[in-house]
């Protein structure tokens, strides 16, 4: 587990404007040592990129997410992904998606590092005036609230099938171009999502669904 009494917090931050990259980047180098960038660029530029993977990352999803578009994810870089919205209806859309937290695009520069801190050790945060955007997408999750198959995302997919091929994660790393540390953060989500705790119990559940053959 991170520990912010040793480490700083090694942080992504996607951003697709650049001036909202850079205001981002400005507030957050101000915070003192908790925090340490250590990329920022476009989903697009970060997830092509090499390198090992982040403890978190900050997600400023623009002035407008389409909404109840499938095809919306947040960055796939191996780490909790923490949204900053500009409304209800686009945090909706960042929480459906996969975000583990959602804050407003006007949040100061305490409350960020605080809710990145948060994220980045496996809890959810959510801004008061976004309350009521967490119950639709939960409504639509298994009785558990645990999120299931149906929610993997197509990198997921991908190492789950090379699960069922029976691959080592610094295999599935080499076949996907991305580090060993993001290859088992997959392979860990993938096993959350199936309900299982053992590789061989998840090929076997997909197998079971349909969503890999044997």
């Amino acid at each position: 587990m991170l520990d912010a009494a040793t480490a700083p917090l090694r942080l992504a931050l996607v951003a697709e404007d650049p001036l909202a990259r850079g205001a981002l980047s400005r507030a957050l180098g101000d915070q003192g040592g908790e925090l340490l960038l250590v990329a920022a660029g476009t989903q697009a530029e970060l997830e092509s990129a090499a390198g090992e993977a982040p403890d978190v990352v900050l997600w400023d999803t623009g002035l407008h997410l389409p909404e109840h578009d499938a095809r919306v994810e947040p960055p796939d870089l191996g780490a909790p992904v923490l949204a900053l919205v500009a409304d209800e209806a686009a945090g909706e859309v960042a929480l459906t998606a996969g975000a583990r937290g959602l804050l407003f695009r006007d949040v100061g520069p305490a409350p960020l590092v605080a809710a990145l801190l948060a994220v980045a050790r496996g809890l959810t945060v959510f801004d008061p005036g976004l309350s009521e955007v967490r119950a639709a997408p939960r409504a639509a999750t298994s009785p558990t609230n645990t999120p299931g198959p149906d929610s993997l995302t197509p990198r997921e997919r991908e190492v789950l099938a090379l699960l069922a091929e029976g691959l080592s994660n610094k295999a599935i790393a080499d076949r996907l171009s991305i580090s060993e540390h993001t290859a088992k953060f997959h392979v860990n989500a993938v096993l959350a999502k199936l309900g299982v705790q053992r590789r061989t119990e998840a090929v076997v559940r997909a197998a079971r669904l349909g969503l890999v053959t044997l």
